[in-house]
């Protein structure tokens, strides 16, 4: 294999011995001017106050561990980069997901559980302190409540566990206790009280919980394919749905694998409590969900936000990102996006030399104070091809606006509303996926129904989040799921959501035993197919009126039901054609009800919309 090593600049590749001074400059970004070799490693047991999880009458603490510059033990003052996480201890992955398939009332079959299981999550890659320690910064590492080292118990979203890494938070600002491993009181003489939170998947999703407490002190988040509302992780449009590969996942089953600590068993109560009020008979959105809905604080974040996803995220799926942006946007919070062609990924590995320029400017500009002309570049990164970036004034883009394209008889979608009086049916099952479902549109199926455009005139961009409206009744069986699937059909190659490594090595950091300071460059893995499942949407049609009310609909009663896809920013190239595939139950996602309900849709009365930026469609 052929190593190459790409310099960034004689500041940046400085030996690791270099004397001590500040860590900026009075005309640039900060240097790694200080030992990563030689930084002090401290762990402090932060108490958090007012919050006792587990139940057992004291204050729950939580671990955090920190590494910063030797110089911070001579009177050099620092900003924190911190990642906070449950995963750090690693988790059980021997806890069985719930059963999926279920009986017409909704309640689990006889059988065997579900084996489907998240394994141990790995930390992400080290570079943070690598990095960021060399550049005049703290890093920290805290354990979430009822993991490793901390106290508690595991809460999964609510304000008990957004209060432990916001304790740290205060801890660094004087304003909570501190304690070392034999209990004695230890304060942060060393830190500025600026804290920047960082993390991929859950490690993002603190970041946000913690904004939305609008802690005083914490003044930058980047949280990485994070969640903003946990109801939108397990359910959707009030039906009960799976994060994606985690088919009968839930907040117990999360709670169970993350907790960690010693003398777990305190923590069974707060774990039988998750089974019993999280409801995934009716799936309603409840007190329960709205307690870890970050969507409701939004209005106390205080922190600037630069937020990354990826736009084949199927785990943490985009809307997450992009009702977070849209909040934030709403009050105007200083803030930057990326949007990438990977799945559940770090932009580490996706867009490196690139991530690294930019997120280092965004902590010096918002940490240590520094006008490093960050907030002048474009506020959006859009990947909208393997490689194939553009920066643009925000997302989404410029100019969207909503195009309608009506359903019609014998498989056609185009912009002209159709004849009102033709009906088509379909029939429910469960063993086949989506993409089975998907694969043989236009050619009639029992079990679909599948409305194609023309072949495109021109390359049609989408940016935002489409919608459908559906007209249609259901009788004789037991599914509440309409499910939209949105299609390119046309073959191409196209980013898989997968990353393949290069063969070459990038280094960015100073090395220390164990960390070469290096890491391998990946591009995006691509795959030929002649379609591609673009954005899906689901909805339990008890709940056409509100995600919080379930009401029961009556058998072959013709109902309007509209619901949203996943957000999405896609170009549909010339010659392909847009597809509008709709199904009942999703095998991979959705709850898998007994056979047999049958779908009659009104073609003429529904329409799939969509947030067009450019391009015809006719």
């Amino acid at each position: 294999m052929r190593m190459i090593v790409i310099p960034l600049t004689a500041a940046l590749l400085a030996a690791a011995g270099a004397g001590p001074a500040l860590s900026t400059t009075a005309t640039g970004p900060t240097q790694p001017i200080y030992s990563r070799a030689d930084a002090i490693k401290q762990t402090v047991f932060v108490e958090v106050e007012g919050v006792d999880s587990d139940r057992d009458g004291k204050n729950d603490r939580v671990a955090a561990d920190f590494l910063r510059p030797k110089e911070t033990e001579t009177g050099l003052k620092v900003p924190i980069i911190m990642e906070s996480s449950p995963y750090y201890a690693g988790i059980d992955g021997t806890i069985p997901n719930h059963k999926v398939d279920v009986d017409e009332n909704g309640n689990p079959l006889p059988g065997v559980l579900a084996a489907e299981t998240k394994t141990a999550v790995e930390t992400f890659p080290g570079y943070y302190d690598n990095y960021f320690v060399p550049r005049g910064y703290a890093v920290a590492r805290v354990e979430s409540l009822g993991s490793g080292r901390s106290t508690g118990c595991p809460t999964v979203g609510d304000a008990q566990e957004s209060a432990g890494p916001k304790a740290v938070i205060d801890w660094l600002n004087g304003r909570a206790k501190g304690f070392d491993a034999a209990g004695n009181p230890v304060s942060a003489p060393w830190s500025t009280g600026s804290v920047g939170m960082i993390g991929v998947s859950y490690n993002g999703t603190l970041p946000n919980q913690v904004a939305a407490t609008g802690v005083e002190g914490l003044k930058t988040i980047v949280p990485i394919a994070a969640i903003s509302s946990w109801y939108d992780y397990y359910r959707a449009n009030g039906g009960v749905l799976a994060p994606g590969g985690y088919q009968g996942e839930d907040v117990d089953v999360m709670a169970k694998a993350v907790l960690t600590r010693a003398g777990k068993e305190i923590c069974a109560p707060v774990m039988d409590e998750f089974t019993a009020t999280q409801d995934r008979i009716s799936g309603d959105y409840s007190d329960f969900w709205a307690a870890r809905d970050f969507l409701h604080n939004a209005d106390k974040v205080k922190a600037s936000v630069f937020l990354v996803h990826g736009l084949n995220d199927w785990n943490v799926k985009t809307k997450q990102a992009a009702q977070w942006w849209e909040a934030l946007s709403r009050r105007d919070v200083p803030r930057k996006i990326w949007l990438h062609q990977g799945g559940h990924a770090d932009p580490f590995n996706v867009r490196t030399v690139e991530w690294l320029r930019q997120l280092h400017l965004w902590f010096d500009h918002w940490l240590h104070g520094i006008d490093t002309g960050i907030m002048n570049e474009p506020r959006a990164d859009v990947e909208i091809g393997p490689g194939q970036w553009g920066q643009h004034a925000s997302w989404p883009l410029p100019g969207a606006h909503p195009v309608k394209l009506w359903l019609g008889s014998s498989s056609r979608l185009g912009v002209l509303p159709r004849p009102l009086s033709s009906r088509e049916s379909f029939v429910d099952q469960k063993t086949r996926t989506a993409e089975q479902l998907v694969e043989s549109a236009p050619s009639p199926d029992p079990n679909r129904l599948a409305y194609l455009t023309s072949a495109l005139p021109t390359d049609v961009r989408i940016s935002g989040t489409p919608s459908v409206s559906v007209r249609a009744s259901l009788k004789d069986g037991a599914s509440p799921y309409l499910t939209a699937l949105l299609v390119d059909y046309g073959t191409d190659t196209r980013a898989n959501g997968r990353l393949v490594n290069t063969g070459q090595t990038y280094c960015y950091g100073q090395a220390v035993p164990g960390e070469s300071g290096c890491t391998s460059l990946y591009r995006h893995g691509t795959a030929s197919a002649p379609y591609k499942i673009v954005s899906r949407g689901w909805i339990d049609v008890r709940n056409r009126h509100k995600a919080d009310n379930t009401q029961p609909i009556k058998p072959g009663r013709a109902y309007t039901f509209r619901w949203d896809f996943q957000a999405q920013d896609y170009v549909f190239k010339k010659g392909h054609k847009i597809g509008l595939v709709l199904i009942s139950t999703d095998h991979d996602y959705t709850l898998r009800y007994p056979e047999g309900t049958k779908v009659e849709v009104t073609p003429g009365l529904s329409s799939l919309e969509l947030p067009v930026v450019f391009g015809r469609l006719s």
